[in-house]
Order: structure tokens, then sequence, then C-alpha cells
């Protein structure tokens, strides 16, 4: 009865059209104080609990705002010129590269949306100019963007790690092969497109210029090595590298690249004649007159203020899918459906075909955390039961938030790539639609294949003796 009412109340509330986080807050509220026997304080305390008892959450707030700072300023169009120098000389290259672009993007930010929005407003416009179909432009950024939850860092893989107790770390050694893969099997898909539609291709810039691009990318680079390399080297955990990655996202926005802050616009060099020395000690001290000025700086504020609205929203959501997963737990349904689903005799192969039916079902309604916080709790004991590596588990859920990114009414993706574009939801739906087969058969990979997921985290854990 008591889990009836919680779905049923859930369901109510989600279809007048309220917003996620609230729904699923009243709800858990509603089925407290009527259907259950918790106490009422539990309310309040597993609102607190949810944010102080999850380390791992504090790097979701991090890494948003490393993203912020990089989406600001031109981090972005130098990993895209970058990417364009690596590949752009094949035909369909500016495709290519639009995928590249995304693929490292995505390692330094964490998100989908804000990768698509980074990158999509640079290249779309770019591969139409260059004779692309513009659907063509849309459909791959659309889908490409979706790495960003994939390729680690990860926000939603920290999610899983918070409602399941896993590792955040494994997660992502896990999350990189895949969104490696993913990526080169788009990039394989658009070569074949380019070759029966035609597409142009961009000359070759020699490498020189190849040299050039990756020095005025390379401190932006340089974060997937410090962040990726400091949790697989066991140098620090994810929210210690996702502290790391928001002070040197600052520190190469404001004083290396200057696209914002006091220094912007100022040069590197007076002139032509400065000698090396004479140049660093210049920039020295401007870096160390405008440290303190940066407090004033409305770039930097409008950063923060852009940063904080995201973190909030999120962990809102988060705190109060901690409360229904909350629910859950207290009135043993996990443990019930798990019970239930055993007692089916279904095969793990067959579990996993309901897993991702269910996950793409709710990627059409609801938010990638809040689906994860609501369904791991269920999902995680039926898996453990069945054989199934709970990090398996986490990438094929990822994997399904990636392909809700980009599926309506509620698909993040598309709204970002239609605001960008100026068409309508269904004319970018249209244009993802083709795309989207591409993951969906990456999904079925995913799923029966484990070493994929699996291989990385199992090479590293025999490198360091466990």
């Amino acid at each position: 009865m008591t889990t009836g009412a919680l779905f049923l109340i859930l369901l109510l509330c989600l279809l007048t059209g309220m917003p996620i986080a609230f729904a699923l807050g009243l709800s858990s509220i509603t089925t407290i104080l009527i259907f259950s026997n918790d106490s009422l304080a539990s309310i309040a305390l597993k609102l607190f609990a949810s944010q102080s008892e999850h380390y791992t959450l504090l790097a979701i707030p991090f890494f948003i705002l490393s993203s912020t700072f990089l989406s600001t300023g031109g981090v972005a169009n130098r990993i895209i010129n970058f990417a364009i120098d690596c590949v752009g000389w094949i035909r369909g290259g500016l495709a290519m590269a639009s995928v590249m672009a995304c693929m490292i993007f995505a390692a330094v930010s964490g998100s989908s949306p804000a990768t698509v929005a980074a990158i999509g407003s640079i290249v779309i416009v770019g591969m139409v100019k260059a004779g692309y179909p513009e659907s063509l432009a849309a459909g791959v950024i659309t889908n490409a963007g979706t790495l960003g939850i994939l390729i680690p860092p990860s926000i939603v893989m920290l999610v899983y790690a918070a409602a399941t107790e896993e590792s955040a770390a494994r997660l992502f050694m896990a999350g990189l092969v895949p969104g490696l893969l993913m990526g080169i099997m788009l990039m394989i898909i658009i070569y074949i497109v380019a070759r029966v539609k035609g597409l142009p291709a961009q000359p070759w810039v020699g490498f020189k210029n190849l040299a050039r691009s990756s020095m005025s990318a390379g401190w932006g680079l340089m974060m997937i090595v410090i962040v990726l390399g400091s949790i697989y080297g066991g140098i620090c955990s994810p929210t210690e590298a996702a502290a790391i990655s928001a002070v040197y996202a600052f520190f190469i926005a404001m004083f290396i690249y200057r696209d914002m802050g006091p220094l912007k616009g100022i040069p590197w060099k007076e002139n032509h004649n400065d000698s090396i020395a004479k140049m660093i000690f210049r920039n020295l001290q401007l870096s160390v007159v405008a440290l303190p000025k940066s407090i004033f700086d409305k770039d930097l504020h409008k950063v923060f203020r852009d940063a904080s609205k995201v973190s909030i929203m999120l962990l809102f959501i988060i705190g109060n899918a901690m409360l229904f997963a909350h629910v859950l737990t207290t009135e043993r349904i996990p443990h019930h459906i798990a019970e239930i689903i055993v007692g089916w005799g279904l095969p793990a192969w067959g579990f996993l075909v309901v897993v991702n039916i269910l996950l793409l079902m709710a990627g059409n309604f609801m938010e990638p955390s809040a689906i994860l916080l609501i369904m791991a709790p269920i999902l995680f004991p039926i898996a453990v039961k069945l054989g199934i590596d709970p990090i398996h588990l986490g990438i094929i859920m990822v994997v399904n938030m990636e392909i809700g990114m980009i599926t309506p009414p509620v698909g993040l993706n598309l709204f970002v790539t239609a605001g960008i574009t100026g068409h309508n939801i269904t004319w970018v739906l249209k244009a993802a639609l083709p795309w989207l087969l591409v993951l969906l058969t990456f999904l079925i990979m995913i799923t029966y294949i484990p070493q994929i997921s699996l291989w990385l985290p199992e090479y590293i854990d025999h490198l360091k003796g466990y």
C-alpha cells in the first residue's frame, strides 16, 4: 500500500507539470506523514544528511564551477581549433572535429548540456558555412554532447556513486574506454555519411599549425591530465580533484588565456623584441596587481553566479531524490521488488533488458540525477544477486541517461541545440534521430560486453596489486 501510494502521488505531481524536485519531495513527505510509521523529524534529518554524509557530492559544485570558467572563456574555441587541425583534413572532418572537441571538453566539464552549449554554439555555424546541412550539424552535436556525462569526470557518475556507495574513482575509470569508443563510432559513421553525401574536407594545415593550435589549447588539455591523472594515480579523490580543477580553471581563464578579468585583452608580449625573461617578469607583475582587482570583476561575478544557480538547482533535486530513496529504503521497497524479480527466475541478460527499457522510459520524463537516485537503490541489490558488477551496472545506467538527454519531452540537449540553432524542438529531434541509432547500438554493446567498461578499472587494480 505504501509503495503504491508513493509512486501514485509522484505520478500525479508529475502529470500536473510540477518540477521534478518538488514532486519527489512532496510525494515523499506525504507518504511519510500519512502511510508510514517513520517520524516527521526524519524528513529534516534526511534532507540535511543527503548533502553532508555524501562527501562525493561535494565534487559537483566544483566541477560545475570549473566548467563555467572554461565555457565562459575561450577554452572551447581553442579546443575546437585543435580538433579541426587534427582531423579536419579528412572528408567530413569538420563534423568529426566537432565530436573530438566534445570528447575533449567532456573530459574537463562533466556536463552534457554544457558540452553542447560550449561546442555547439561555435561549430554548428562553422559547419553550415563550410557546406554541411544544418540538420546534420545539429544532430551530430546533440548526440556527441551526451559524452559530457560518460567521459570522466562525470557529474552523473558522482550521483550514482553517492546512491550506491560505489567508488567514484572506479566509475571514472570504467567510463573512459566506453566514452572513447562511442566517440570513435560516431566519427566512423560521419565518415561514411560524408563519403555518400560528398561532404567537404578542410585543407591540411601542416604540422607547424597543428603544433601551434595544440600549444594554444595546451592549458585546457592539461586540465584533463591533472584531474584524471590525479584520480587514476591515487593522488586525489574525485572531490579533491574537482576542487583543484576549479582553481586551475580560474587561473587559466584569468591569467593565461585572459578571456575575462582585469587582464582581458592584454597581450603577453608588448612587442616582438621582448626577451623571455622580460615577458615573464612583466606578466608576473600584471598578475600580482590584477589578483586583488579580480575580486570586483564583473565577469568573475557572473561565472560564480551562473555556477551557483546550476549547483543549487542540481543539489536541490538530489536532496529531494535522496529523501525519496530514504522512503524506499525505510519501507524495504527495493528488497521486496528484488525478491519478486529474482522469483521470476530472470537470467542476468533478461534483467538487463528490463533495466534498459525502464531507464529509457524514465529518461523521457525525468532528469538524469533524479532517475539514478530513484532507480539505483531498486536495481542495485537485484544486480548484485544476479552477479552483475555494480560498476558495469553504473555505466549501463549512465549510457541510458545519455539517451535520455536527447529524447523528449525532457531532453536537455534538445533544448540547448534548439536555442543555438533557433529551430523548434521537433526540428532538432528529427535531426538527432538518425544519430540516436548509433547510441542505441552502443547501449547494446555496453550492456552485453561488460569488459568494455571493466577492463580499465580491473587493469589499474592489477597494477596496484589489489
